[in-house]
């Protein structure tokens, strides 16, 4: 039920900006790995996973997905990639505090468009979730420092 929910909130808007040259309707995935796995972190919990992009032996970017509790890895943006791209790697990323600092924009525009589609309304419920799992977080001593979202 969220991939197409998702997928049908990604656009050009939503695209890192790094990526939005590259980024088309038919590869809709294209840039939209961080603000997709935020989502989805929002609303199922879980980590954020950061791999590294590599075409050949070059290092091209980074790649975000989620692994749930239950240890099952989401990945929604697999499909962006074309050879000789592929993804290795992959750590835990710690979520600081707040709203992303790098495609805030992004992450707000689709974060508006999932949850107008799966509740009728705008998103401020998650952030006030969010923000209220962030006080608490950094009253037990939590997060540091914002991590790029995008590659």
């Amino acid at each position: 039920m969220l991939r197409p929910v998702l997928r049908g909130g990604w656009g050009a808007d939503t695209c890192d900006p790094h990526d939005v040259q590259d980024w088309h309707a038919g590869n809709a995935a294209r840039g939209q790995c961080g603000v997709t796995a935020l989502i989805i972190q929002d609303l199922l919990g879980g980590e954020l996973i950061l791999g590294e992009v590599l075409a050949g032996d070059a290092k091209v970017g980074y790649h975000y997905w989620n692994r749930l509790a239950d240890g099952r890895e989401v990945d929604l943006t697999a499909d962006q990639f074309q050879p000789p791209e592929v993804v290795v790697g992959g750590q835990v990323q710690q979520r600081p505090p707040g709203p992303p600092r790098r495609c805030r924009q992004q992450y707000e525009i689709l974060r508006d468009r999932v949850f107008a589609a799966l509740y009728g309304r705008r998103s401020n419920a998650i952030h006030a979730t969010v923000t209220a799992g962030e006080q608490a977080e950094r009253t037990n001593g939590g997060r540091t420092a914002w991590v790029r979202m995008c590659p």
